[in-house]
């Protein structure tokens, strides 16, 4: 089992995180979009939150600033994390604003949040789980999808607790974060969705 569970770690990437995030708001939420602008909605998010980081990581790679995706140096997450509060500020500001996609509008408010908790975290040279900020915010995200739809969504929240485990685990098992740093990662996640759920239920 331990061979595989690298996968989730993979899978289950931060940079994913939005995507799936819009993918379940448009699967669960009663908004009515043309296919236009369901294009035109997946486009914009596709281009912010994965092109663009996946082009400043070849760039900060480049310069040395960072190794790898995982970031495993603490010093190597200062800049994507700055990077991302930009991007996801500005995708709210021009895109995803509160008046046309409310309940996505505050998913990614809380992802920059999460984010700045994160960034803040380093200076205590403590390194929270991105991985586990982004299952956890998701995870907090369908909930609260499925009560303010009324969806029956069960099995889904039920698959998506069992991930959070599996990525946990995952990132256990590569020895990218300790058991402290997995649950900080969390609790980092959870928390600003929680909140920002009160506004909406």
């Amino acid at each position: 089992m331990k061979k595989y569970l690298p996968f989730f770690s993979y899978v289950f990437h931060p940079i994913f995180i939005p995507l799936l995030g819009t993918f379940f708001y448009v699967l669960l939420d009663s908004i009515y979009l043309t296919k236009a602008q369901l294009w035109l909605l997946f486009l914009q998010i596709f281009i912010i939150t994965f092109l663009l980081p996946i082009a400043f990581f070849y760039l900060l790679r480049t310069l040395g600033k960072i190794d790898t995706m995982m970031l495993s140096e603490i010093s190597h997450r200062k800049i994507p994390l700055l990077l991302h509060v930009f991007l996801l500020a500005t995708l709210v500001t021009k895109g995803i604003t509160i008046d046309r996609f409310p309940l996505l509008f505050l998913f990614f408010m809380g992802g920059i949040i999460s984010a700045l908790m994160a960034f803040l975290l380093l200076f205590l040279k403590i390194k929270a789980s991105i991985h586990m900020i982004g299952i956890s915010a998701l995870t907090v995200f369908i909930i609260g999808l499925s009560i303010s739809n009324e969806v029956n969504t069960l099995h889904l929240v039920a698959f998506f607790v069992m991930l959070n485990g599996l990525v946990a685990s995952s990132r256990l098992v590569m020895k990218a974060h300790t058991l402290k740093e997995l649950l900080i990662g969390f609790i980092a996640g959870t928390l600003p969705q929680l909140a920002l759920l009160y506004l909406w239920l």
